[in-house]
């Protein structure tokens, strides 16, 4: 059995204005990423209210749980919140016969689901202007089925690791403790060894004992040693007897405080031992293990619970998994629990876990059917049957959507990119248009040429109803890649006079017709633009061409003369500055030999392709630092420099730094 969906009204900032949350949960894993104050905790929450959890904490409804449109000053008065269960055993429904439902599938098969509805109320009495919070427990898809009682409700309590959660206290001894839950729960403990019997005390041999045999075998040592037989005989003596009547005589006995059942007494043994990792031995790490090794125990313990308890729910939920854990660690920790989730899909108890995080580290490491995206109180599925995306594209991010990448799943606004050089330059000059990729929550992402629209598509859903967008903005820049007639030769890419060879893979203005052109334009951006996508293509050829022909000619020649000259300036040999003086001097001189705009801007742009070839990456660092000095940051340097911008380039910043046209929550 495990939850496939959880659908939530008026809870927190879920499901409010009569649009329900709803979640879908994969039977093994499902990770919720997205940024801050999405409503991924309140996600979590939501089952945590409807199920409870098996560390018996409660919960406590307050009015602000209670979905509010104006900041508090008016709430909804309902939370409803309803958990559909699938997959049910044998076992699981028979103990579930009175809630079930039955339902037909497209393919004309009945199948046996349970729902649970959780519905609070908020009442208050005017007489004393006290707030009461009712709630109740139904089955049935509607909440119109019978009431779930104790039982039930104890078999579907959930696991939950809170966030920022101490291990080492979870992990000590105790009553109730979490270690004698897990230890109940192994069959070892009570189905191996002999119990002990006082009266063949003498004969025992302890090796062969039941761990609850050895608590009594020791029990009756301690009794029975001298001291305590010695202070009893003293105390009866002494004591007691001249306290006593004749025929009334008071007598005391010392016994080790463990009466009870015997599952009384195995409980109360279980809960005197504590689980921790042993010390380190080697000097170069010191010897006390820290929070983030703990933590792994204490999850690997709560997995083993899951896995031991053949009766309750095997649900977890965790928050921030990457607490206290280092990089390295995450990936090792997401690889195992993706494993183990997915092998004990094929078990008789198959565990189910729910994780939110904010770690692209752990993000880049899960698979991406599993994501799901939570962004202004809505829940977005990267499951196939949700996305545009298929089932190559879901290998290639697969193999391609590393930590750096998958910061676009917490991005208030993203831009993708296709090299470094955009990169590295977009913020610098979206700082100098005033509009700070900082201030403004954007995050970049370089695909490095490769899968442009595959890393898109993950924001275009395939409901195409305006209330399903994801609620991110994204601009995709990409290069129209059609060189100018002149570049082929300025480039290197033929000889002066030569014929262009046949079945080349680079393209000219004069291989299209104007018609052609504008279709090709258009295809480009059509590969990614939908929803809340945008691809803005170069206006001619490429970023540095661009650059060049818009009006910063000047300043991308410098540039990459300062990259080819990168070694020598770093190691002394030249000074920036004497570097800077010759390549305006030489740049005076090709201005005036070349007065056309395409013709100047080709030999701008054969920096990158002839002679000592200047790397884009280290130019566009040299690129933005000449910027910086020449267009300061305020409202004249900004329209000055928007003037010499190509304006593609200005669109893409303006729409990952403006509003969508969905409201944000």
């Amino acid at each position: 059995m495990y939850i496939s969906e959880v659908w939530v009204e008026n809870f927190r900032c879920l499901g409010g204005e009569g649009n329900p949350f709803t979640l879908p949960l994969n039977p093994g894993l499902t990770a919720l990423v997205g940024e801050n104050d999405s409503g991924k905790t309140a996600a979590i929450d939501a089952i945590r209210y409807a199920l409870g959890t098996r560390d018996q904490e409660w919960l406590r409804l307050t009015e602000s749980d209670f979905y509010s449109t104006d900041g508090g000053n008016t709430r909804a008065t309902q939370i409803h919140i309803r958990l559909r269960f699938d997959r049910l055993s044998k076992a699981e429904r028979a103990s579930f016969v009175e809630h079930l439902s039955y339902e037909t599938d497209e393919t004309e098969k009945t199948t046996t689901v349970l729902y649970l509805n959780w519905i609070a109320s908020m009442r208050s009495n005017h007489s004393n202007a006290r707030t009461f919070f009712p709630t109740e427990t139904r089955s049935g898809e509607d909440g119109k089925g019978p009431i779930l009682d104790g039982l039930a409700r104890e078999l579907l309590k959930a696991t939950y690791l809170r966030p920022l959660r101490d291990a080492e206290k979870e992990l000590a001894s105790g009553r109730s403790s979490r270690l004698s839950q897990v230890l109940l729960q192994t069959p070892e403990i009570t189905e191996w060894g002999e119990s002990f019997e006082e009266v063949n005390a003498e004969a025992v041999n302890p090796v062969n004992l039941s761990v609850l045999g050895v608590g009594d075998y020791a029990t009756y040592l301690l009794e029975n040693r001298e001291g305590i037989e010695k202070t009893k005989e003293r105390l009866n003596t002494q004591y007691l007897k001249p306290l006593s009547f004749k025929n009334d005589i008071l007598s005391s006995r010392i016994s080790v405080s463990t009466p009870g059942s015997a599952d009384f007494r195995l409980r109360r043994l279980l809960e005197k031992l504590e689980l921790s990792l042993t010390e380190q031995t080697d000097s170069s790490f010191g010897n006390k293990r820290g929070l983030g090794s703990h933590n792994l125990l204490f999850m690997a313990c709560e997995l083993l619970l899951l896995g031991s308890d053949t009766e309750g729910l095997p649900l977890l939920l965790i928050e921030e998994p990457e607490a206290h854990i280092h990089p390295q660690r995450q990936l090792r920790l997401m690889q195992f629990l993706q494993n183990h989730l997915q092998t004990s899909q094929q078990s008789d108890n198959p565990i189910q876990a729910l994780v939110s995080t904010h770690s692209p580290q752990l993000a880049s490491q899960i698979n991406l059917k599993n994501l799901v995206m939570v962004q202004g109180g809505k829940a977005f599925s990267m499951a196939p049957k949700s996305t545009m995306l298929a089932e190559t594209d879901y290998r290639f991010l697969q193999r391609f959507l590393d930590i750096t990448k998958a910061n676009l799943f917490f991005a208030r606004s993203l831009m993708i990119v296709e090299g470094d050089a955009e990169n590295i330059l977009l913020p610098t000059l979206a700082r100098l248009l005033d509009r700070d990729f900082g201030a403004h929550g954007v995050s970049i992402v370089n695909v490095g040429g490769v899968g442009l629209r595959r890393y898109a598509q993950i924001f275009i859903r395939s409901d195409d109803e305006t209330d399903s967008y994801v609620n991110v903005p994204v601009a995709c820049l990409t290069d129209l890649d059609v060189l100018p007639n002149c570049a082929p030769e300025i480039t290197g890419r033929v000889k002066p006079g030569e014929d262009w060879p046949n079945g080349r893979r680079w393209k000219a203005v004069k291989d299209f017709s104007p018609q052609q052109l504008i279709q090709r334009r258009e295809e480009i951006k059509q590969k990614a633009h939908a929803q809340n996508v945008r691809t803005f293509v170069s206006d001619r050829w490429t970023l540095e061409y661009d650059l060049a022909f818009s009006g910063l000619s000047e300043e991308v020649w410098t540039a990459s003369n300062l990259a080819q000259e990168d070694e020598k300036i770093n190691a002394g040999e030249k000074t920036l500055d004497d570097v800077t003086h010759s390549a305006k001097e030489r740049f005076k001189v090709l201005q005036h030999e070349h007065a056309d705009p395409e013709i100047l801007s080709s030999h701008v742009y054969a920096q990158f392709t002839t002679g000592t070839k200047a790397s884009k990456a280290i130019t566009a660092q040299y690129l933005a630092e000449l910027l910086e000095k020449k267009f300061s940051n305020n409202e004249e340097g900004s329209a000055a420099l928007a003037e010499k911008l190509p304006q593609y380039i200005v669109d893409a910043i303006k729409y990952v730094t403006s509003p969508t046209k969905l409201s944000r929550r």
